[in-house]
């Protein structure tokens, strides 16, 4: 059984190893595929795993041999599952590898608007301290958390884990999911409206997949709705925010601050309006990396995999 990991420097960049799926098969791993190659790689391969190179309709006609597709990631929107099912190759993902540690990132963002440590330590370094006349000094403005009221949208497994972290740091949480869980409500969370959401809180956190009813759902018109100088939070889609409306609200003071780990086309392009926006902190989509976040991908895309070799697939995407 040949193997073909068509990406696999995001995920492995050479802290974790390849053995599980060395196990089941010959494997050749490439770390980035140009599109137009991809062809070409697969070969005669009837085992494909991706993570962001596209895998289309064309490509799957010139690779007849291919059976399986494991993306290596939770969203498979790379993947043309039609495509797919009509050729009977079974797509499978990662739907839950990295709660934690993308919530934990969450509350990163926040903190870092919240204190600019690192800026902090920076002008430490630079000897500012040393020069100040007085014991202390501060550059930004500093906020404390407690008591202030986050909107989490989309209260799934990651919406969840940091709205528990909020409330641990003496937050009120105020969530919006078409699915309710009210086991979860208590005197710091409750589940409310989108549009109480946008008018109640100090800060806002988006959960959410990008879906025809959340593309775009931050924009002028809901920025509007949003109390002035609240601070945004987005780690999960790019898509979900008209880019160009939130650097007009960061701009103009409306929205204090940003804190965002994903863009609308990645890697970010010179031209993305937010890159000049005051108060926005922009990382390069990391919020999932820790090693143990990708080691657990890791172990749950083998187990994909030799489900499906004995005939027990699970993870599937396109049945």
């Amino acid at each position: 059984m040949k193997i073909v990991v068509l990406d696999g420097y995001t995920l492995n960049p050479g802290d974790l190893d390849w053995s599980g799926f060395e196990a089941i098969g010959d494997m050749t791993v490439y770390d980035r595929t140009p599109e137009d190659q991809t062809v070409s790689r697969i070969g005669d391969a009837e085992i494909v795993l991706t993570n962001k190179v596209v895998l289309s309709d064309a490509v799957f006609a010139a690779c007849p041999n291919v059976k399986y597709v494991g993306v290596l990631a939770t969203g498979y929107n790379v993947v043309d599952l039609e495509a797919a099912s009509k050729r009977g190759i079974l797509v499978t993902n990662i739907p839950t590898y990295g709660t934690d540690a993308v919530a934990q990132f969450v509350i990163a963002l926040l903190l870092e608007i919240c204190h600019h440590i690192g800026d902090h330590a920076s002008s430490v370094s630079r000897g500012e301290w040393t020069k100040c006349q007085d014991f202390c000094y501060w550059n930004y403005p500093l906020i404390e958390l407690a008591g202030k009221t986050m909107g989490i949208i989309g209260y799934g497994r990651i919406g969840q884990k940091t709205g528990q972290i909020a409330q641990a740091l003496g937050m009120n949480v105020l969530a919006f999911d078409k699915y309710q869980n009210k086991a979860l409500e208590n005197e710091q969370m409750k589940y409310v409206s989108l549009d109480d959401i946008y008018a109640e809180s100090d800060i806002i956190s988006l959960h959410c997949p990008a879906l025809p009813d959340t593309i775009d759902m931050i924009n002028q018109t809901s920025i509007s709705q949003m109390k002035d100088g609240v601070i945004l939070l987005n780690n999960s889609r790019g898509q979900l925010i008209v880019e160009q409306d939130l650097a007009d609200a960061l701009n103009s003071g409306k929205v204090f601050a940003a804190g965002l780990d994903v863009v609308s086309s990645e890697p970010i392009k010179a031209d993305n309006p937010l890159l000049k926006a005051k108060n926005c902190l922009i990382t390069p989509h990391i919020s999932w990396a820790p090693k143990e976040s990708r080691q657990r991908l890791m172990d749950i895309a083998v187990n994909n995999l030799k489900s499906f070799v004995e005939g027990q697939p699970v993870n599937v995407v396109n049945q």
